[in-house]
């Protein structure tokens, strides 16, 4: 069965469908009155209440309330996630060796359970983000200036990691910081951190900020530092061979 949901299980009936679920490793969902208890590297308590509960394929285990985007306690991926009842209260714990911590759900009456068996292999592509103008200025770097020459992504300096680092038409050194929404004066600062690194090259060193916009306290602040400014927008779209997945920020 690739699909199944009841109305108002009783304690033995909810127990049972979590138990078929997570053999078969489906996507479980259930909404429940219930209380919650974890403990770990910290500990807290959640006393009754009505939720909605998530096991996921993955070992994901996840107590959401009718409030906030966020579930209100979890566990990650790859978590034991089982099911048992005390004395006819319905018991799901998901717990982890490292760190070790666990969450218990304490179930008292149902109102829904469910299970999903899907199939779903693709990765959520995104785009727009500043992994994407790094792409977008190496590929194209007339992007930035006619003869500009981009050398290094990422370069390592005491004050964090540059994000590319390149020479002009003139073989002058330019260090660039991206940014893919307006940038402020926050923007700025760091740049002018990553060319205080550069303050004993012997020759002049061009800082830019590359952002779609700058909020006007950060264009005072550029020409107060002498840096430059150059708009230019991350790359929008998706169905590209180099677009970034989830995978690449779990990565870096």
């Amino acid at each position: 069965m690739k699909f199944l949901s009841e109305k108002n299980p009783d304690i033995q009936r909810t127990f049972e469908i979590i138990n078929e679920g997570i053999s078969k490793r489906a996507f479980i969902v259930l909404m429940a009155c219930c209380k919650v208890l974890y403990q770990g590297r910290a500990r807290s308590r959640l006393g009754s209440g009505d939720r909605f509960i998530i096991i996921k394929p993955d070992g994901s285990f996840m107590v959401h309330q009718d409030r906030n985007l966020e579930p209100v306690n979890w566990q990650p991926p790859k978590s034991n996630c089982k099911a048992n009842l005390k004395n006819g209260i319905l018991h799901i714990t998901g717990s982890r060796r490292n760190p070790p911590e666990s969450l218990e759900v304490e179930i008292h009456s149902t109102y829904m359970a469910s299970y999903f068996i899907g199939e779903d292999s693709k990765e959520l592509e995104l785009a727009g983000y500043e992994e994407n103008m790094r792409e977008m200025v190496f590929e194209s770097p007339e992007l930035i200036e006619e003869g500009f020459r981009p050398t290094s992504r990422e370069y390592q300096t005491e004050n964090g990691f540059i994000d590319i680092l390149g020479k002009d038409k003139n073989g002058t050194l330019m260090v660039l910081e991206l940014k893919s929404r307006r940038a402020g004066v926050n923007a700025v600062k760091q740049l002018k951190k990553y060319m205080d690194c550069f303050m004993d090259h012997k020759e002049f060193v061009r800082g830019m900020l590359v952002a779609p916009s700058v909020t006007d306290d950060a264009m005072e602040l550029l020409e107060e530092y002498q840096l430059e400014f150059k708009e230019l927008k991350p790359p929008m779209e998706l169905g590209g061979g180099k677009n970034l997945t989830l995978d690449f920020f779990s990565s870096s």
